[in-house]
């Protein structure tokens, strides 16, 4: 039975993650492990131990405004986490769609096709909320088709990376490339919205534990931006850095552009690219 309690998981992985020291606790020799106790995430945000744990156990999933704060400040959240965890009170509704709409956007609009086009020779593509990949440039194409994420009449880029035997020979990483992938499916309204509940259906099937295990430890909150490697069949081991660009809601897609992370990784793009009049600049990292 995969979790719905999306709220106290993200509350429970946060906790776990700062450390005393960030905070300004000590540190002391005894303790078991390196996060925060919720004793003490309840003495920073000014609430009981009791609510903290009725928040992380599901008992309690309408916190209010100010404690939501708190909570925030007592774990050090980023912005975008502080929005992410105001989302997952709303969506503690079985009923909450934020999307609305019963199927995936797959429509691709001219200004946004002629954005990709001006991206050249930079692999970059174009996702809907489900992952299914709706359009990308040439340079993605040489870098995506060798490995065979795009072998699909329809490409999606979670049923690869967590389906296709290919995808842990590509990703040496692949662990933390499938716990992204899972992180950017559940952001949002997850199995409240018809498609995703669809492909997490289908997911639960054909990944398996892969997939149902990451649903229940992994909060929807995918890095935006990021470096991975990539074992290219052709060009050998790369190191990509990756920007993801949130389009408006009305669209409810995202554009990941890819650029190299180190020389040997820019070499490698530009020759496969070939006689592509525009090499890719090299971004530290």
């Amino acid at each position: 039975m995969v979790s719905d309690n999306e709220l106290g998981l993200f509350l429970r992985v946060r906790r776990e993650a700062v450390t005393p020291a960030e905070v300004g606790l000590p540190t002391g020799p005894r303790r078991r492990a390196a996060g925060l106790r919720r004793s003490e995430v309840a003495a920073l945000a000014d609430v009981s131990v009791e609510y903290v744990t009725r928040l992380e156990q599901g008992r309690d999933r309408r916190p209010s405004p100010q404690v939501l704060a708190a909570l925030a400040n007592a774990l050090r959240l980023t912005r975008n986490e502080r929005v992410h965890l105001h989302r997952l009170t709303k969506a503690s509704d079985p009923g909450f769609n934020c999307r609305g709409q019963s199927t995936a956007a797959r429509s691709v609009r001219p200004t946004v096709q002629a954005l990709l086009d001006r991206l050249e020779p930079t692999p970059a593509v174009l996702l809907n909320q489900p992952s299914d990949i709706l359009a990308h440039t040439t340079g993605f194409q040489r870098l995506a088709a060798p490995t065979g994420m795009l072998d699909a009449a329809e490409p999606n880029l979670a049923r690869f990376v967590l389906t296709d035997s290919r995808a842990r020979s590509v990703y040496p990483d692949w662990d933390h490339v499938a716990d992204e992938q899972v992180a950017a499916l559940k952001q949002g309204p997850f199995r409240a919205y018809p498609p995703v509940a669809a492909l997490a259906d289908e997911l639960t099937v054909t990944a398996g534990d892969a997939f149902t295990h990451r649903v229940e430890t992994v909060p929807g909150l995918a890095q935006p931006s990021g470096i991975f490697r990539l074992a290219h069949p052709e060009a050998g081991m790369l190191r990509l850095a990756y920007e993801t660009l949130e389009l408006p809601a009305e669209d409810d897609q995202r554009l990941i552009a890819y650029l190299p992370a180190d020389a040997a990784t820019s070499a490698a793009l530009d020759r496969l690219n070939g006689q592509h009049p525009q090499p890719l600049r090299l971004v530290a990292g």
